[in-house]
């Protein structure tokens, strides 16, 4: 879903999980389980820098598996280099990330909010996105997919692991 916000977009997704709220949460607090599920289909994840912590950084590259002309990169023509901050951490319920793109293209400038919501529901917990002001150069299409896509991948991620492995404890 799209529409437009004071600022810039608005662009949501959502997902149900089968898997509770506090292993949904705990993968976004380590830095090979969130390379592991974050980049969408067609790119990997490597992290430069990680302090999950309110106010803590990370950047991570994510490279394109095939790059080309149809699907440049934002910092190179191979990867989105992305520099974000933990704005807020409501333990199994809520992650705020501000994000920003190291790009030339004014297309891709400013500071995007992600805030991911973990609510519980029979069968599991939703799994809510939602990215406030959307740099213009990311076109909604596209947008939808990749969230969908990341969605997809944190499902597998903590669905596929048994319970007690699933993602190492902060």
């Amino acid at each position: 879903m799209t529409r437009l916000a004071e600022g810039g977009r608005t662009d949501t997704a959502s997902r149900t999980i089968a898997a509770p709220p506090s292993a949904i949460y705990r993968a976004f607090l380590a830095g090979d389980s969130l390379t592991a599920w974050l980049p969408p289909a067609g790119m990997t994840g490597r992290l430069e820098a990680f302090d999950p912590v309110a106010g803590g950084r990370f950047r991570i590259v994510l490279a394109y598996d095939d790059p080309g002309p149809s699907k440049p990169g934002k910092t190179t023509d191979a990867t989105d280099v992305v520099d974000g901050r933990f704005v807020e951490l409501d333990p199994d319920a809520r992650i705020v990330w501000a994000v920003s793109f190291d790009s030339d293209d004014e297309a891709f400038a400013g500071e995007m909010r992600m805030t991911w919501s973990f609510s519980p529901v029979p069968g599991g917990t939703e799994v809510r996105v939602v990215c406030e002001n959307v740099p213009e150069g990311i076109r909604p299409e596209d947008h939808e997919v990749g969230l969908q896509s990341t969605l997809a991948n944190l499902a597998g991620f903590v669905e596929g692991l048994p319970p007690r492995s699933r993602v190492p404890s902060r």
